[in-house]
């Protein structure tokens, strides 16, 4: 390693140096205690927000607060002017996204269906929440990523149902397909996206808001924010346990259709990433935005997915499954993705925020 790479490396906390191991720890965590403990997953699902185990809703409200509290919402205007981006994402995450999502499934799963339409369900819900955590741990910008993450949340409720008739019913139909349906409705989208968006959100800016009026944001932002950063790990680290807890019997009791199941979304996040970065860097859009770019594109919005696969075909069904693998395998891929990133910053010559140092939580 250089003598930079040393001084940044010296700068991070021990949680941010080690994130893969914590990670992985904490995944074999929640697969023994899952395993270890009878009964645990239903008495995690037993209280539910909105159609999700509360653990994992508390979670993911704690994983999101920090990383909104950050982003500089004066600066969201400089973000909207960028027509490029919004467009680009646009694209990705609502054509691209769900068209890949379907072809991988009947590709991958043609035996499968009940698999195969839990992870075109998957492909549909567009990322609000976790991608806010990658985006930061890249050094990504924040600001970016609030207006898409935003925009994504809009679309959502506009289009979700939408797309989940064409893709299940009518695209099966034109092509001589086994068809199927989803039972949901524009508001518990809504209802979706406002928990566990809209919470965050309000209680970051109030934060920033309300810290800045009355000490500035020099305290704000060099005191406050690194004590308010690790939050979002710890709330990662506590959604990851839990998450392998409710599901390690289901998982360790059927890897060959884990396996399955992740293939498919393996291939998934990588093209969408990968596309994300390329169109990002093809357009000139600096390291910053185009790391936002790729990782709003990669994300899914596992929690509207699994919710509503619930709703339609059960706790248990095939569907459910698949709707709780996808950010099984989204953890540990889009964490090796962040280091991908942060190994691709070399090659952009400027960025929006060239100070910024990895994995840093001020």
């Amino acid at each position: 390693m250089s003598g930079a790479g040393h001084a940044v490396a010296g700068k991070l906390s021990m949680l941010d140096r080690f994130l893969p191991v914590w990670i992985g720890a904490a995944m074999v965590a929640g697969l023994l205690l899952g395993r270890a403990v009878p009964g645990l997953g239903e008495t995690l699902a037993a209280v539910e927000l909105d159609g999700i185990s509360l653990p994992i809703a508390l979670g993911l409200l704690i994983m999101m607060y920090p990383v909104l509290a950050k982003v500089r919402y004066d600066r969201l205007d400089a973000v909207t002017a960028d027509r490029r981006l919004l467009l680009s994402s646009l694209v990705l995450n609502w054509i691209i996204g769900p068209a890949l999502m379907f072809a991988l499934a009947w590709l991958l799963l043609p035996d499968l269906p009940e698999y195969r339409t839990g992870l075109i369900i998957v492909g549909l819900a567009r990322c609000i929440a976790m991608v806010i955590i990658w985006n930061d741990l890249a050094c990504g910008d924040r600001e970016a990523a609030a207006v898409l993450v935003a925009l994504n949340s809009v679309f959502q409720v506009i289009m979700f149902a939408v797309l989940g008739w064409f893709y299940l019913s009518v695209l099966p139909g034109w092509l001589g397909l086994e068809q199927t349906t989803i039972d949901t409705s524009m508001w518990q989208i809504a209802r979706s996206v406002l928990i566990f968006l809209g919470i965050p959100l309000v209680a970051g800016y109030l934060t920033r808001r309300i810290g800045e009026r009355t000490k500035g944001r020099e305290w704000y932002e060099s005191s406050l924010l690194p004590r308010l950063g690790p939050w979002a790990l710890y709330g990662l680290l506590f959604t990851i346990v839990i998450l392998f807890a409710l599901q390690g019997e289901q998982i360790t009791s059927q890897p060959w259709d884990v396996v399955r199941i992740a293939l498919p979304l393996l291939i998934y996040f990588a093209v969408m990433w990968g596309g994300g970065f390329i169109l990002g860097a093809a357009l000139g859009l600096g390291y910053e935005r185009t790391t936002t770019l790729s990782f709003t594109a990669a994300g899914n919005n596992f929690e509207l997915a699994i919710a509503v696969a619930i709703a339609t075909y059960g706790a248990t069904s095939g569907q459910a499954l698949a709707g709780v693998i996808g950010p099984l395998i989204e953890v540990p891929v889009l964490v090796g993705l962040v280091y991908v990133s942060l190994a691709l910053r070399k090659r952009f010559t400027t960025t929006t925020n060239a100070t910024r140092e990895p994995l840093r939580h001020a």
